[in-house]
């Protein structure tokens, strides 16, 4: 599992204007104003699932041996995808 933190950074990183450039981590990306960060609503506290991960126990046990991409390899391929 990965954080929606990872989503956000991969996404920024796709869409940067020169990709020759290395990857910006989460504080770099905040530092150039790219991603802000807002205090978490307090109408949210308790309601706001932080992290899910899904239990691939059947599908494995399915036989489903499939690779599946990590977020920033998945998210690099959709912004590609989209930009087409």
């Amino acid at each position: 599992a990965q954080p929606f933190n990872d989503v956000a950074i991969a996404v920024v990183n796709a869409l940067r204007a020169d990709p020759s450039q290395p990857a910006l981590d989460a504080a770099a990306a905040a530092r150039l104003g790219l991603i802000e960060y807002i205090p978490f609503p307090d109408a949210l506290r308790g309601k706001y699932q932080c992290y899910t991960q899904a239990d691939l126990g059947a599908l494995r046990a399915a036989g489903c041996n499939h690779v599946f991409a990590d977020v920033q390899a998945g998210v690099a391929a959709y912004m590609a995808a989209l930009s087409t």
